[in-house]
């Protein structure tokens, strides 16, 4: 899994690539929890170069999410993979998290 991070406006928007699965997650969640502990608060996941997303990979957005919204912030996600999508819905991630077609969008530049 390949991760960027970066601050655009009010969001800081982290880049996932590859896989977010068993082996991957623990990165993941530790990338995105220190974000949040240098002071973001407005994150916005861009998964449009993810594969492949186990039950490991949603627990640790979970995990993520719950620490976001304790702190009064929120966790979007944009440029779902069908792979993905796919997870997102039979997991009812897509209802619980704000979910855009583009990273654009999600910015409110579109």
């Amino acid at each position: 899994m390949e991760l960027k991070g970066y601050k655009q406006d009010k969001f800081f928007i982290v880049k996932a690539s590859g896989r977010l699965d068993a082996t991957t997650a623990t990165e993941f969640e530790k990338f995105c929890l220190e974000s949040i502990q240098q002071g973001e608060s407005m994150l916005v996941v861009d998964l449009a170069g993810l594969e492949y997303m186990s039950s490991a990979g949603l627990r640790s957005i979970l995990v993520v999410g719950k620490k976001l919204k304790s702190a009064g912030g929120s966790l979007s996600f944009s440029s779902l993979t069908p792979n993905v999508a796919h997870v997102f819905s039979i997991s009812s991630f897509g209802s619980m998290f704000t979910v855009y077609d583009s990273l654009e969008k999600a910015l409110g530049n579109s």
